[in-house]
């Protein structure tokens, strides 16, 4: 059965009405190339193009922003070969990282071939389905510490938080929950919310207050609220290009970007949410 092809994003998008921190980071996008092979279990086709050709977009994008450090995170749409984000980060350069998917049954070598190539976290996704599994990630866990790497997890707070947020803690690895942990807004402050906070506000987490055009219609009080928790435990990404809508209207990452200012309007805690926490987790220099 043929899939359906996702549209691409705007060209142009609203400009920031503030300008970001020096060296701030857009510590989530994806890239894509149809120069690279896709995944047999995807669910759509990404926009056409080739990699060189989004890597331009890429560019725009980041200097519309002004966003001069990245972090591309791969795309199920590839499954398990990291190769399109392997190869996107290499032509970004000393500034850009990669998140990567690795299955349960990935061995050392694997881990430590990712590292060397740029690679930070390795992306567990209960939303979407993945290859990795929360017992899997607990067996490569030390692997991943040693090598370095975190893991990034896209899961739903009201569904999955409560389970594994007591597990956190003792984990050798940190763990930085997507999205805001992707609630469900008709549900209120749920339980898993509030051990996701807990965790943000002990230290043993951190979370991506992105992509909440996916779930929140008026995030400014779950931003506020997770801000709040812990500003030293916030990170932003813009989600670009935004695949996978599955309904939901195309953003516009300029607008996603000054809404988020707006619900965080004093420097400090910006500085830290753009600039100072990404470099803490992604190892970029001073």
């Amino acid at each position: 059965m043929d899939k359906p092809t996702a549209i691409a994003p705007p060209s142009a998008i609203t400009p920031p009405v503030h300008p970001l921190p020096a060296q701030a980071c857009d510590a989530h996008v994806h890239l894509i190339g149809d120069d690279f092979a896709l995944w047999d279990g995807r669910i759509e086709n990404p926009p056409a193009g080739s990699l060189d050709a989004w890597l331009d977009r890429y560019r725009v994008h980041l200097s519309a922003l002004g966003c001069t450090r990245g972090v591309i995170v791969h795309s199920i749409l590839y499954g398990g070969d990291n190769s399109v984000t392997l190869e996107a980060t290499r032509r970004m350069g000393d500034q850009f990282r990669a998140v990567c998917l690795i299955s349960d049954d990935a061995t050392e070598a694997d881990i430590a071939a990712l590292a060397d190539q740029g690679c930070k976290a390795v992306r567990l996704n209960y939303v979407h389905g993945g290859l990795l599994s929360w017992d899997g990630m607990k067996r490569l866990a030390p692997m991943l510490a040693d090598h370095g790497l975190h893991v990034e997890m896209l899961a739903h707070s009201h569904l999955h938080l409560t389970d594994v947020a007591p597990q956190v803690p003792d984990l050798p690895v940190q763990i930085v929950f997507d999205h805001c942990a992707w609630p469900d807004p008709a549900l209120g402050v749920t339980e898993g919310q509030q051990a996701l906070e807990r965790l943000l506000a002990e230290g043993h987490a951190w979370t991506k207050l992105s992509a909440t055009y996916r779930h929140t219609p008026e995030p400014q009080t779950l931003i506020q609220r997770l801000a709040s928790a812990n500003p030293d435990r916030i990170l932003w990404g813009s989600d670009w290009p935004h695949l996978m809508l599955n309904g939901v209207p195309m953003p516009d990452a300029g607008q996603q970007l000054n809404m988020l200012l707006d619900a965080i309007p004093d420097n400090t805690t910006r500085q830290k949410l753009f600039t100072d926490n990404p470099a803490r987790l992604y190892g970029f220099a001073p």
